[in-house]
């Protein structure tokens, strides 16, 4: 079943959670312990992220470095069949352009469907580390609405070198991201909103928020997307405070606030451990507030957060 059948078909508000592939050379199975963690709390699906290639520099040991391309997370494919495999729950693949060409993405595409995993998540990605400003791959693209393109041709049997396929198989359905305080590289809420509703007039099912702490900013921003005609269901994502230097370091690298009631809570805690208690109770206020309101879901960002998420969901599943 689509995430978007998922997501409609629910009564209460649905829970799902976001992972990250094991980085190279470790294995899956602290990815395991993860999902064991949260499963009882019946997620309707999974996201796993997709990482770019980096730059990496190897000392040569004479005064010279070797520049080298690395992945550090590979595997997001292998490991989404595996745990949909083992849990039978519906996997979520992003799928960006950053640090992908059209026929790399063609090739993923292909695996996927091979294995049966037809949702996605579609991104543009983040721009490399090097970078002043993002810069895609040579025969990559710019824009999410161009790698939604791709994905749609796809859908209708048609390879980026416009050949045919010989048979099709179950179509792709796919999300996008959203960003209830902007992205970072919008100028204005009014340009986002634009670029949003192209998303989904492309054929963006649902969309998925930026983390975000003040639920004022989701409300505010789901009525902005309603005014400019979107319907797809508006998911917020969420992510626990847990430690005292993510005060600052999630809204420098998020471009998000945090609510001023939030910070001084935080800003009396001595302790990472005391963080990760009011970080618990500020997350089960917004879920409740959130779920008091209809939304269809809720995504958390699970990296370093999990055992915080299982306290929330057991207060509010």
């Amino acid at each position: 079943m689509r995430v978007i059948d998922l997501i409609n078909s629910r009564e209460k508000t649905a829970f799902s959670f976001e992972i990250l592939p094991p980085l190279k050379g470790t294995g899956i199975e602290k990815l395991y312990r993860d999902i064991d963690t949260l499963r009882e709390f019946d997620p309707k699906y999974i996201n796993i992220t997709t990482h770019r290639s980096e730059y990496v520099y190897k000392e040569l040991g004479n005064g010279l470095f070797q520049r080298n391309r690395l992945r550090r997370r590979p595997g997001t494919v292998a490991v989404a069949a595996a745990i949909q495999n083992k849990y039978n729950i519906t996997m979520v693949p992003h799928v960006l352009c950053s640090g992908f060409t059209a026929e790399d993405i063609e090739y993923m595409l292909l695996d996927l469907q091979f294995l049966g995993i037809t949702d996605l998540l579609v991104l543009r990605g983040d721009k490399a580390k090097h970078e002043a400003v993002f810069v895609p791959e040579k025969g990559g693209y710019s824009h999410a609405i161009e790698l939604e393109e791709q994905i749609n041709n796809f859908n209708k049997g048609i390879f980026v070198d416009g050949s045919e396929m010989t048979v099709t198989k179950t179509p792709f359905s796919y999300g996008v991201a959203c960003y209830p305080e902007k992205h970072e590289e919008a100028p204005n809420l009014e340009w986002d909103l634009y670029w949003l509703k192209r998303k989904i007039e492309a054929g963006a099912e649902y969309a998925v928020t930026q983390l975000f702490y003040d639920n004022r900013r989701y409300f505010d921003f789901v009525k902005r997307v309603r005014e400019a005609g979107i319907t797809v269901p508006i998911i917020p994502g969420i992510k626990p405070l847990k430690k005292l230097s993510q005060l600052s370091v999630i809204p420098k690298t998020f471009k998000v606030d945090i609510p001023e009631a939030l910070a001084s809570e935080v800003q009396k805690c001595t302790t990472d451990e005391q963080v990760q208690q009011v970080g618990v109770e500020w997350c089960v206020g917004q879920c409740r507030e959130l779920m008091a309101q209809g939304v269809p879901s809720i995504h958390f960002y699970s990296i370093g957060a999990v055992d915080s998420i299982r306290q929330v969901a057991e207060q509010i599943y």
